[in-house]
């Protein structure tokens, strides 16, 4: 079986594959300060507790953006594991060619994330990721990667409107039933969810012009249900379109 890790700013998103089926997978919060046999610790408990047999692993894949977390989780891997996991790093064979000016800026989240939706659309596609950032990455019809835009996440954006503004209380993110809100909080969740998903449509509709294709359109990451639902150009949802796409690029570099 394949364990597959997707370390994130704000979650670490993991995922046992057996084959292409993805069996189980679980989402937890970044922590920089833990160790290796702390993660490993963790990582082992909760497949314990699902019933998997973790001497079963045979092979693991890591996408990081959080550089100080990287040699923290190879060792998790090696250690706990036995496995030396495959890094989504610079020189690694993606099976797609990278546009951009300097194809090492490119977030290695980024990359298994259009590596798989390509593999799923097999058409220009655009993914839509909802994370720390909001990012919009861009597939060409020959599997090529354009390039892309970044956004302030919703959750950063939020905080920052809490932290900014001292009478304004901190809401949960949810869709309200109209824009025009009838109190202070779903003042407040109306700003942030039908302002995001002006946001994702307009800059959507931009890059459609630009790429002069008609592609489809993918979200993923922690609030694209929230967001999508609210959203014009938002076509599918796809919870583990990293894990996919690291199993991908693991299968072409083993």
């Amino acid at each position: 079986m394949l364990f597959t890790v997707d370390v994130g700013n704000t979650n670490i998103l993991f995922g046992i594959f057996r084959g292409k089926e993805i069996v189980n997978h679980w989402r937890i919060g970044t922590d920089k300060t833990k160790t290796s046999d702390e993660y490993g610790v963790l990582f082992r408990n909760l497949l314990e507790i699902s019933g998997m047999e973790f001497e079963s692993i045979d092979g693991a894949v890591i996408s990081c953006v959080v550089p100080i977390l990287l040699e923290v989780i190879v060792n998790t891997l090696k250690s706990y594991f036995g496995v030396k996991p495959v890094v989504v790093e610079p020189g690694i064979k993606t099976g797609m060619p990278i546009l951009y000016q300097n194809p090492k800026e490119v977030g290695a989240d980024r990359i298994v994330n259009a590596i798989a939706a390509y593999d799923q659309c097999n058409s220009s596609v655009i993914v839509v990721d909802f994370g720390t950032a909001t990012t919009f990455d861009c597939v060409s019809e020959q599997g090529e990667y354009l390039g892309g835009t970044i956004a302030t996440g919703i959750t950063v954006s939020a905080e920052a409107l809490f932290g900014s503004a001292s009478k304004l209380p901190k809401v949960e993110i949810i869709t309200p039933k109209t824009v025009i809100g009838k109190n202070t909080v779903h003042s407040i969740q109306a700003g942030l969810v039908f302002g995001y998903a002006g946001l994702v449509d307009g800059i959507v509709e931009r890059i459609k012009q630009e790429m002069g294709t008609n592609p489809r359109v993918v979200g993923t990451g922690g609030l694209a249900n929230i967001i999508a639902s609210e959203s014009r150009t938002i076509e599918s949802i796809d919870d583990l379109l990293s894990l996919k796409g690291l199993r991908l690029a693991y299968e072409r570099n083993k």
